[in-house]
């Protein structure tokens, strides 16, 4: 026997506020992102000679584009040339590596698969770990060492939301609604983004703390071995030059401005 559920007696109407998404749960895009990074990462349960099997066949050396080099061939053959401008964005050191890229991405990458959409989503961090493999490759020409993460993609999540993230009702706004409405707010046009104090902020933070990173590589030996800093920085403007090809929400006006501080009343 079924039964209607009664009707709420009037006044006892859930305020809509009580119902927004919050803005860091994680949209189904990157959430098969996360699980698929985390599966590729089980390739460490392998033996040792089919783990390293795995970084030299998906991994990006810049050695495999050497053309003076005649003696040697890497696995993977002339394939691996190509997919691993992205496949080695889907691989990871270990535990800590991952959980470092995705705390990065809970707020940027959240953001950005809510504006782009899935297909959008992943095609941009394909790009974006494609501009950081290229960048790595332009500085280390000669290198062997694997280089494997999702830094560049992460950077570029980063600049992209750049773009948004600091716009009145955006998700680093202070006046912002829920997860969806924040995420697709008018972006700026780059020249507005580069006049903004809160994303010029950012970047010079940013910028600062990569460079950080590549002194410090420096002064141990690393040549940035360790710290893949310049494909951080390949990511990264990708993410920023390239975020309007991707985005599918209308240029916010030419008198755009930035989020007010808290206790502003919104502009309307």
């Amino acid at each position: 026997m079924e039964y209607a559920p009664e009707s709420p007696p009037p006044g006892s109407e859930v305020p809509a506020e009580r119902v927004r998404e919050p803005i860091l749960t994680l949209p189904p895009a990157l959430t098969a992102y996360v699980v698929l990074i985390a599966l590729i990462h089980l390739r460490v349960l392998l033996s040792p000679e089919w783990e390293n099997w795995t970084i030299d066949v998906f991994g990006f050396i810049p050695k495999r584009y050497d053309p003076t080099l005649l003696d040697y061939t890497f696995p993977g053959g002339a394939g691996a040339k190509a997919w691993t401008f992205v496949t080695y964005s889907l691989l990871h050191a270990n535990l800590t590596h991952i959980v470092f890229n995705v705390l990065w991405l809970l707020p940027f990458g959240s953001a950005l698969a809510r504006r782009f959409g899935a297909v959008r989503f992943f095609v941009f961090m394909a790009v974006t770990a494609a501009a950081g493999a290229l960048a790595h490759l332009i500085t280390h020409e000669h290198a062997v060492a694997p280089m494997i993460g999702a830094s560049a993609s992460v950077s570029g999540t980063m600049a992209a939301a750049m773009r948004f993230a600091f716009v009145q009702g955006s998700f680093l706004s202070f006046g912002r609604g829920d997860a969806d409405t924040a995420a697709r707010v008018p972006a700026l046009s780059l020249s507005q983004a580069l006049r903004n104090r809160r994303v010029l902020s950012f970047l010079a933070i940013w910028f600062g703390v990569n460079i950080v990173f590549g002194v410090w590589s420096l002064e141990l030996g690393m040549d940035g071995a360790s710290v893949a800093w310049q494909a951080h920085i390949g990511g990264f403007f990708a993410g920023l030059l390239l975020f309007s090809l991707f985005d599918p929400v209308p240029r916010a006006p030419a008198d755009a401005v930035e989020a007010p501080p808290p206790g502003t009343p919104d502009q309307v």
